[in-house]
């Protein structure tokens, strides 16, 4: 048939093509009004800017929440989405907890350091270790166990402290802090005496600075897009890095093979005490060198950095709140039922599980120093899928999305006016009695299904060894005018240390 000849067959032609041309345009229109309906939240900024503020990196990002709560950085890979919002980060660690995780992206960044711990990983490799790791934190045998480990260090700790307000000399109270509980949890994960608080062991005086520099050069790589050119070249921070962990995995797997081999040759599996967490994982999980290696590092990165770094921000803030210092030793000693110290060891042995208990105040005050100086400043994550958080922006699968402790516990939307100042009052009730908030509001130890399974192993050891060190002693300032600062890395330690003068306590 000839198509132009025929009248009707163009007429039905003209007409398909009409409503082909309409169908275009309404499909149109409505693919641009579902684009008019997607919103994002506001730009602050770019990675660029991180890496000019990294010295400051929490002072630049709080100074954006408060402007945005919620807002994003660009790079140049994808989204980087940062809140502050309460609503957020519920939705995020809690109400859609499958869509955000890890990643990819953290995997990469992470994994020379933590490997496959449960820091670093999803799925089915997080919940094996979670449930693993959650048994073994819920036994009485290990609590028993890190307790006494913590008031022996605490006492070993107060000599060396004694031995320093003796003699009127000033002390960089974090290193000791730091030397001190890397000893105590190198003694509940592996069984054995590191002692780099003495100085004794340059095995584990290499390693320790070598873990530091390792964190600080991990967490670098979120703000160096130049990172994985310098890995492949071997150059710059990336050398650092590569020697840093080189010299952590040497020594903990030198450490796991040691374990191993006394368990194997060992005629009488009875006599083998069972404490440790090396031990304990060793039977349930068997001996994969690698995988112990990683539970290991995540376990002492979860309990080192953050515990030693917040007994360190703990005491600049009693130096700069000296009332608050003297409340708490009264409560302790009434707790201890100690007026007069005359022995550091009878002194801590006195600090029981009852006695601890009823230390509100000094766990308020601890709190307090987190919800201020959080360990973990920020805590990321990846989006699986698009999605829409409370706050009605939208998020893109791939994008970082980043909650801020830090910038949370500043936020006077959040706190109230006096969300700047140090209130440990704010914990308690009219009976002095410790308030949880809610963990989506302090977020320093996480949320939902990832909640820190340390959290009350963690305050055990540091309301021991603060009850230990306030009980026994006076804390000031070296300098009073001297300005404290954090060191930009993955936990938030003071830069440079804390240097302070120490003072005997009547009766010590």
């Amino acid at each position: 048939m000839d198509f132009l000849s025929n009248p009707m067959a163009m007429s039905s032609a003209a007409l398909a093509i009409i409503v082909s041309f309409l169908g275009v345009q309404i499909l149109a229109r409505k693919m641009k009004k579902d684009k008019r309906k997607k919103k994002y939240h506001p730009i602050a900024g770019t990675t660029f800017n991180q890496l000019l503020n990294f010295h400051r990196l929490h002072h630049y990002m709080t100074d954006l929440a408060g402007k945005y709560r919620t807002y994003r950085l660009l790079s140049p890979f994808r989204n980087e989405i940062y809140t502050a919002d309460p609503a957020n980060v519920e939705y995020i660690l809690k109400t859609n907890f499958d869509n955000y995780g890890k990643g990819c992206y953290n995997y990469v960044m992470l994994k020379d350091l933590l490997g496959d711990g449960i820091f670093t990983v999803d799925g089915e490799k997080w919940r094996q270790q979670r449930k693993i790791s959650s048994h073994e934190f819920s036994t009485r045998v290990l609590r028993d166990f890190s307790s006494e480990v913590f008031r022996k260090s605490a006492v070993k700790l107060a000599h060396i402290v004694s031995e320093a307000a003796t003699s009127n000399r000033i002390i960089d109270i974090q290193d000791l802090l730091m030397k001190s509980i890397l000893d105590s949890l190198f003694q509940v994960a592996f069984g054995i005496e590191l002692d780099s608080m003495c100085g004794s062991n340059e095995e584990g005086r290499n390693f320790s600075n070598a873990f530091d520099d390792s964190s600080s050069m991990t967490v670098f790589r979120y703000v160096d897009i130049f990172w994985r050119i310098k890995k492949f070249l071997n150059i710059g921070s990336e050398a650092t890095l590569k020697k840093s962990t080189k010299i952590v995995n040497d020594f903990v797997f030198k450490l796991i093979h040691n374990k191993i081999e006394q368990m194997k040759n060992s005629k009488d599996e009875s006599s083998i005490k069972r404490e440790d967490i090396l031990s304990r994982f060793l039977r349930v999980t068997g001996d994969d060198p690698t995988y112990l290696r990683d539970i290991i590092l995540n376990f002492i990165i979860a309990g080192k950095d953050t515990t030693a770094a917040t007994i360190s921000w703990f005491i600049y803030m009693l130096c700069k709140h000296p009332a608050v210092q003297e409340k708490i030793v009264k409560e302790v000693k009434e707790a201890t039922t100690n007026k007069d110290i005359s022995n550091y060891a009878d002194f801590a042995a006195a600090i029981g599980e009852e006695a601890l208990e009823k230390m509100n105040f000094l766990h308020a005050a601890i709190t307090e120093t987190l919800r201020l100086y959080p360990a973990v400043p920020v805590d990321t994550k990846i989006c699986f899928s698009d999605d829409t958080l409370p706050d009605g922006y939208n998020v893109k699968k791939g994008d970082m999305v980043a909650y801020q402790p830090y910038a949370m516990g500043r936020m006077k939307f959040i706190w109230g006016d006096d969300a700047l100042e140090f209130k440990p009052e704010r914990w308690l009730n009219e009976d002095g009695i410790f308030q949880p908030e809610s963990p989506f509001k302090f977020t320093a130890f996480q949320a939902g299904p990832r909640i820190c399974l340390g959290k009350e192993f963690a305050y055990r050891n540091m309301k021991i060894f603060s009850a230990v060190l306030l009980g026994c002693f006076q804390f000031k300032m070296s300098d009073e005018n001297k300005t404290v600062n954090y060191r930009t890395m993955i936990n938030l330690h003071i830069d440079g240390g804390l240097d302070v003068r120490v003072f005997h306590r009547n009766g010590n």
